[in-house]
């Protein structure tokens, strides 16, 4: 299962019995979890045993088979390996923060942090490869967040564009996937001593551009799922006698090991305050993680570190649904997505309405310039304009939690297989109607003569 190479390094850095202990726990099943999304109502968990180092989170039973439940679909939970829940634990985000995570598909710990964020402020998830930039962009919207931009940038090109502009950065940074080995053979094939110092070459020029973007008093976590010094406390020693305005931050951790300094070649101070985590000494696949702190004043917090709404977007008059405002203050809303919030009794968010590509979006009010940058999803997509009439989007109906037409059907029932199938659904409801899932929003119908017209978007019926 392991390359030879890598098992040579193993035993040199943790020893005989520690390689053995190592081994044993790779011949074990894998532990699998899932993170409840707190954007969400929860599903009731009977049996599942608590991730320590992460609330609202389980490990669960393979056979059960949670991936294929319509709670899935609905957004209720993500499956997560429980030790890639840590990373952005660590990061101390609050709602109203402005945060970005740098290397984010496909969004396992992007939806962490906007759950954490609670729909205030502003998540910036980027990533550079384009297919996996839409990939953490249908995850946000699963999980119904609002808030979130998703742009498709190298991180040079976003360190020029976002000087000082954070409170908070995680880089998971792209690394050799040595933690990644039971899951994926590719890992395995993929792997050399070359990769790993590749891996770290390209990890200090991440790092030296979050390091621009991160506001003075804010934290910055770094993590990968390898176990290489070289990509970890070897990136961030490099990192620290490079930026002597960072220091690693102390935090209470005790689920993980300590990192280790005396691996490498003139470690910076603070090295031991890092973590890793190992398989045999959790359940978990492993990670490395180092909570790192900009030198400044402290970082401001809700208002207080809004950043002005971008320009030429349709913004809200007031507080409830958008409304027609006058001229300069709010452009004119179209009157067919009036209608439809006022049929519905749909309030959106704080935010700003914008055409992108064929629909009309929500922006969040932090909104930051992105003209130039490659945008992937803008905001909450609330959907098209059409001739005389507004077709919702399914990233609408997903972050809603009710409206005035609804058709709630219990997870085990005909209907719902039905409607994630595509088929219609005999129901009494008229019009544009949110279907769910024992109280959760799953997507639209349309009802007219006793049938529900399905809505479901084509690319996830099963």
């Amino acid at each position: 299962m392991f390359p030879k190479e890598f098992l040579s390094r193993m035993e040199g850095l943790i020893g005989p019995e520690g390689l053995e202990a190592f081994l044993d726990a790779a011949k074990r099943p894998r532990a699998v979890a899932l993170r409840l999304n707190t954007l969400k109502k929860l599903p009731t968990v009977t049996g599942g045993e608590p991730v320590p180092w992460s609330p609202n989170s389980y490990y669960y039973d393979p056979n059960a088979r949670p991936g294929l439940s319509p709670y899935h679909d609905a957004g209720a939970y993500y499956l997560q390996e429980a030790s890639a829940m840590a990373p952005a634990g660590l990061l101390d985000v609050r709602p109203g923060m402005t945060v970005l995570d740098l290397c984010a598909a496909p969004g396992g710990k992007s939806t962490q942090l906007a759950a954490l964020l609670d729909g205030q402020g502003l998540l910036i998830s980027n990533e550079i490869e384009p297919k996996r930039a839409r990939i953490l962009g249908q995850n946000l919207e699963r999980m119904g967040c609002a808030n979130a931009l998703v742009l498709n940038e190298h991180p040079k090109r976003l360190e020029e564009r976002f000087p000082g502009y954070f409170d908070r950065i995680l880089v998971d940074a792209p690394c050799s996937g040595e933690g990644m080995f039971r899951k994926e053979a590719a890992a395995v094939a993929d792997w050399s001593v070359e990769t790993v110092l590749m891996c770290a070459r390209r990890q200090d020029e991440i790092l030296k551009s979050a390091a621009v973007m991160l506001r003075p008093g804010g934290r910055l976590v770094y993590s990968t799922c390898t176990f290489a010094p070289e990509e970890n406390e070897g990136t961030v020693s490099r990192f620290l006698h490079t930026h002597p305005d960072f220091h690693v931050v102390k935090v209470d951790a005790s689920w993980f090991a300590l990192g280790r300094p005396d691996w490498i070649d003139d470690p910076a101070p603070g090295l031991e305050k890092t973590f890793r985590l190992w398989p045999h000494k959790l359940k978990g696949e492993g990670h490395y993680i180092a909570v790192l702190e900009k030198l400044g004043d402290e970082v401001l917090l809700a208002g207080e570190s809004f950043r002005p709404m971008a320009e030429n977007a349709w913004t809200r008059s007031n507080g409830g649904n958008p409304r027609r405002g006058e001229r300069g203050i709010a452009p004119t809303v179209p009157k067919e997505l009036e209608e439809f919030l006022t049929a519905l009794d749909i309030t959106l968010p704080e935010g700003a309405l914008l055409p992108f590509g064929n629909s009309l979006w929500l922006t969040p009010p932090t909104m930051p310039e992105l003209r130039g940058l490659k945008v992937i999803r803008p905001g909450l997509e609330l959907g098209q304009l059409l001739k005389n009439r507004f077709e919702p989007a399914h990233a609408l109906a997903l972050w809603l939690k009710t409206a005035a037409s609804v058709a709630d059907f219990p997870v085990d029932s005909p209907e719902i297989a039905a409607y994630l199938s595509g088929q219609t659904i005999a129901a009494p409801q008229t019009g544009w109607t949110l279907i769910t899932v024992d109280g959760l929003s799953l997507g639209w119908a349309k009802g007219s003569g006793g049938v529900l017209k399905n809505h479901y978007p084509k690319g996830l019926r099963r």
